[in-house]
């Protein structure tokens, strides 16, 4: 099986930047599979399958909360820009703003 994740030679990575790519390879395909759960329960009709799709979709949410929680732990700066975004109230836009000059 071949691996596209990488856009340098692999073997010139260093062991933290391929960890690095197969989380964010991992946060994309939890994203996805989030999305396709969500495009099924919205169509379902019997509600005990809907039921199971919501819990597995909840699963994918929960994996993809702890592959972005890994990257934020390597990357210190990422965490400061989403402090500023992450449950706050207000416009999306501005915080991010304030993240963006925070993490500066």
């Amino acid at each position: 099986m071949s691996f596209d994740q990488y856009h340098e030679p692999a073997n010139e990575l260093s062991d933290e930047t391929r960890t690095f790519a197969r989380m964010i390879v991992s946060l994309t395909e939890e994203a996805e599979a989030i999305n396709w759960y969500e495009q099924r329960i919205s169509v379902e009709k019997d509600n005990q399958a809907k039921a199971i799709m919501q819990n597995a979709q909840q699963e994918e949410f929960k994996h993809f909360g702890m592959d972005l929680e890994f990257l934020l732990r390597k990357k210190p700066v990422w965490r400061t820009t989403l402090q500023a975004i992450l449950f706050k109230e207000g416009d999306i836009v501005e915080l991010g703003t304030k993240g963006e000059e925070a993490a500066e």
